[in-house]
């Protein structure tokens, strides 16, 4: 241990000055976006919004911008400062968030909150006077940022034009990562970026820069989310709900959708997700959408660049997905028409799970379209809800918790624990029984994804995969018991495992737990979840653990 005098930047310890100049590099990036966003204000003459952002903006510059112009001598950071800076990145992007969303529902007078109720609804108050409660806007930021689509807005159409953007927005970005968008900006040699890009599970690099990388990352996004915006707006004009819209709306609802559903974030500007619409049409047009959420950007870039189709066929985490789909389509189908019997009177003829009508019979045709939807929506970690899910048996909420708990593949916009990993867990375990027989001599090795692992690599990869799977799944467990002893006496264990997984996962699929009546606990929980969800819990440990202890080892 040294005992030389330590280094200071600024008077703060070198290490705290090297993370406080990177998390507040993505301060400076969410005080951009803050700012842009009055443009959405200014256009749909929301005034109060307006000030809102701006003032929002503005503080968020201040810490964001002074940090990183205080602490630009700070030393490169190293491997505990990636973790670091990941973990505490994300917890300041949803803090600082969610400012947007206190400062709208504070300053904006009761009777111009009023007004955003559409007309012919069966509810007179705007959900944005639930964004008074700080617990509630953090959540909704957190919630955002980490693309779980869980919310507090018992009715998004009520919202201001300008918080249904900073919603999907906000979902759009962190989707792909807000810390991967930094690296595009943070073009300067040993920055930390790749350490903070490999916390989001992107090793995979498409170019050798890792700064081109990202470029090329969001050059496919936007090109997916201009051709998401095109069909879903045909769709939902071609839809029954869609054609008495206006063509603005009909837009609008098109492009928070995309965003939405491209980056798996699930949040929704009408009162049912996608319920709302009743449309097979724009329930078919979504599923390929939420699909290219879920498939590694490396795929996508080996296909539109390199023209190698193959890929699709060949990556070992996209066949296991296209697997993923048919086998739990096919089992959670079964099942919801199974126990169509058990449960089809609570359903409503509107397939509107807010109403009261009582519907006699759940055909089975709705039963297999709302499995398919669902499940795909699960497995992507989208959260787009076609179906009252809450009202479901027991099975079928349990089959789409796994589909949850599994995710996408790694390397994309998904939550989980990821197929890669899964797969490595159950590929170990075979191993491990295989090697019994094996003399200690034996030189043997495995191949996995295109890499050939000897006898060391695959112990490593599989250890690995199963601390932080079995950390994963520690945490679903504790947290779904502390929910089911906070949630409402009609809940069940099953209503509170499946909300949790939701949570942790990234996904946004409900029981009906979660809302502004929920319990605080549980809401403060969540808000664990969520953000432990997104980076993988490792370097929220680690964040935690520097926290108690310091950075030194």
């Amino acid at each position: 241990m040294s005992h030389g005098r330590r280094r200071t930047v600024a008077g703060w310890p070198a290490d705290l000055a090297t993370i406080a100049r990177d998390v507040g590099s993505l301060l400076a990036m969410q005080a951009t976006m803050m700012t842009a966003t009055v443009i959405v204000a200014l256009v749909f003459r929301e005034w109060y919004s307006a000030l809102s952002f701006l003032i929002a903006g503005g503080v968020t510059a201040l810490v964001g911008f002074g940090a990183r112009r205080a602490f630009s001598e700070a030393p490169n950071p190293r491997m505990k400062h990636g973790m670091i800076i990941a973990a505490s990145g994300w917890l300041m992007t949803a803090v600082f968030g969610s400012l947007p969303f206190l400062l709208t529902a504070h300053l904006t007078p009761v009777e111009i909150s009023a007004a955003y109720v559409p007309t012919g609804v069966d509810y007179s108050q705007s959900s944005l006077v639930y964004f008074t409660n700080p617990l509630h806007a953090l959540f909704e930021s957190m919630s955002g940022w980490t693309g779980s689509g869980l919310t507090m807005a018992v009715h998004e159409p009520s919202l201001p034009r300008t918080i249904q953007w900073w919603r999907s927005f906000i979902q759009w970005v962190g989707g792909v990562g807000v810390i991967v968008l930094t690296v595009s900006i943070l073009a300067r040699p040993g920055s930390g970026s790749y350490t903070l890009y490999r916390s989001e599970t992107r090793e995979e690099r498409i170019h050798p820069s890792i700064i081109s990388t990202v470029r090329e990352v969001w050059k496919i996004f936007l090109l997916y989310t201009v051709l998401s915006i095109t069909v879903l707006f045909v769709a939902i004009r071609l839809s029954e709900y869609g054609a008495a819209l206006p063509l603005w709306q009909a837009g609008w609802q098109a492009i928070n959708h995309a965003m939405t559903g491209l980056s798996t974030g699930g949040f929704s500007v009408t009162d049912n997700s996608i319920a709302t619409y009743d449309s097979p049409l724009i329930e078919t047009v979504l599923l390929p959408i939420m699909t290219l959420g879920a498939i590694a950007f490396p795929v996508h870039y080996a296909i539109l660049r390199n023209r190698d189709y193959g890929k699709l066929l060949s990556d070992l985490q996209t066949k296991w997905l296209f697997v993923g789909f048919l086998v739990g389509v096919v089992l959670l189908s079964a099942q919801n028409v199974a126990s169509v019997s058990a449960y089809a009177d609570a359903f409503t003829g509107t397939k509107n799970w807010f109403g009261v009508a009582p519907l006699v019979g759940y055909p089975t045709a709705d039963a297999l379209r709302d499995s398919v939807f669902q499940f795909i929506s699960a497995l992507t970690c989208t959260g787009f809800q076609s179906a009252p899910i809450g009202r479901w048996a027991a099975g079928g909420k349990l089959i789409v918790s796994g589909a949850m708990v599994i995710g996408g593949a790694a390397g994309s916009t998904v939550g989980g624990i990821k197929i890669i990993r899964a797969y490595t867990i159950a590929r170990g375990i075979k191993w491990q029984f295989a090697r019994v027989f094996l003399p200690a001599s034996a030189v043997v090795s495995i191949r996995m994804n295109g890499r050939r692992l000897n006898r060391t690599e695959m112990d490593r990869e599989f250890s690995e995969a199963a601390i932080v799977t079995l950390l994963w799944l520690i945490l679903l467990v504790a947290s779904s018991l502390v929910l089911a002893n906070v949630a409402a006496p009609s809940f069940t264990y099953a209503d509170a495992l499946f909300e949790v997984a939701s949570a942790q996962g990234n996904v946004g699929l409900s029981s009906g737990i979660t809302g502004p009546g929920m319990h605080p606990v549980g809401e403060a929980m969540f808000l664990l979840n969520m953000w432990i969800g997104r980076l993988e819990i490792i370097p929220v440990l680690v964040f935690l653990r520097s926290a108690l202890y310091g950075l030194e080892p």
